[in-house]
């Protein structure tokens, strides 16, 4: 957390407020995330224009013209437009300030776990390590039934870890795998190569749906997520598997089973992906 839908929804609800603005500096409360934060952010970004907010996977990109602002979320982190002059929180660990001519508004990141990311990268954006080795987004045309039978031709690992791997296709974290093979039926220890064509195109479409219908929702939140705006998302409340172990299946009644892989939980219908 957050994944995907949860980043662009933080993307959509920042991006009229950001673009086209001027940036005046930063205020750095706290450096030390996942990577140290620039300790001259400020002068970095001090009369920069926000050219374009985007995303790549759960990447928040930041163009400023000379470079961009890579911004990840991490486990608990968040992004809301501000007044600049509101006291800061405990987790309220940096903020960019908006040149605008009364200096009201800013930016401002919260992270609680400090698990995130705040990076710069002058030059051509995808040499940054970070960005190199991504695969397809989930959401756009090169992502397609045809090319997910192909990337997974022959692997061995089971699906479900396969189709979380960024390298295969980016931003399809653990809640939204869950939820995206319950809803192809097909049980999330199948080896990813062993698939046949029919259940590549249903987990393709259904990966596709999944997300699509979780962005619509606002995202989930389960502990720490809000949106650019403070509020919640709702997509928890459409799961079919996800942390419902031992509860009735939605659509058959049988008891939703759990297990660990790769270090996470897993949730699958016995029943509905007995294939």
């Amino acid at each position: 957390m957050p994944e995907l839908p949860e980043v662009e929804t933080t993307r959509r609800g920042i991006e009229a407020a950001l673009c086209g603005q001027t940036l005046s500096g930063a205020v750095l409360r706290n450096t030390r995330l996942r990577w140290p934060v620039p300790p001259d952010l400020s002068d970095i970004v001090a009369g920069r224009q926000v050219l374009r907010v985007w995303r790549r996977a759960k990447y928040l990109l930041f163009d400023l013209g000379a470079g961009h602002l890579i911004v990840h979320l991490g486990m608990s982190g968040s992004l809301r437009v501000v007044a600049a002059d509101l006291p800061p929180a405990k987790h309220d660990h940096i903020d960019l300030l908006f040149a605008s001519p009364d200096g009201t508004r800013a930016l401002r990141y919260r992270d609680p776990r400090r698990f995130g990311a705040l990076l710069w990268q002058s030059g051509e954006l995808f040499f940054h390590p970070l960005l190199q080795m991504l695969g397809p987004e989930p959401l756009e045309q090169t992502f397609t039934p045809d090319y997910l039978q192909q990337a997974l031709a022959g692997k061995r690992v089971a699906i479900k870890l396969a189709v979380m791997d960024n390298h295969i296709v980016v931003g399809v974290g653990n809640i939204y795998a869950n939820e995206a093979l319950f809803r192809a039926g097909i049980a999330p220890s199948r080896a990813a190569g062993d698939l046949r064509p029919a259940e590549y195109a249903r987990l393709h479409a259904a990966i596709r749906s999944t997300l699509a219908e979780a962005i619509e929702a606002g995202g989930s939140t389960l502990r720490d997520f809000v949106d650019s705006e403070g509020k919640p998302g709702y997509f928890q409340q459409r799961y079919f598997v996800y942390d419902r172990a031992e509860q009735p299946c939605f659509k058959c009644g049988s008891p939703i089973r759990q297990m660990r892989q790769g270090q996470r939980s897993s949730w699958w219908c016995p029943n509905c992906q007995a294939g």
